[in-house]
């Protein structure tokens, strides 16, 4: 999601919101639901800032 969101530059939170009224338009207590798993859900380890740009310059090589 992150390098969408770099791509249209938006944030990640956009992309999400957008995703999440895509697949849930037609009710808002589904679409409530659905933010707060998504808040809910464990934080993830990540890698330091320099770790992460170069497994994102690898990713982008392989599209080349």
């Amino acid at each position: 999601m992150s390098i969408i969101a770099r791509e249209r530059g938006v944030s990640v939170a956009t992309v999400v919101r957008e995703a999440i009224d895509r697949g849930l338009s037609e009710s808002g207590s589904q679409r409530r639901a659905a933010g707060r798993r998504i808040l809910d859900a464990p934080d993830i380890d990540v890698p330091d800032v320099e770790e992460l740009k170069d497994e994102l310059d690898a990713l982008r090589a392989r599209r080349a």
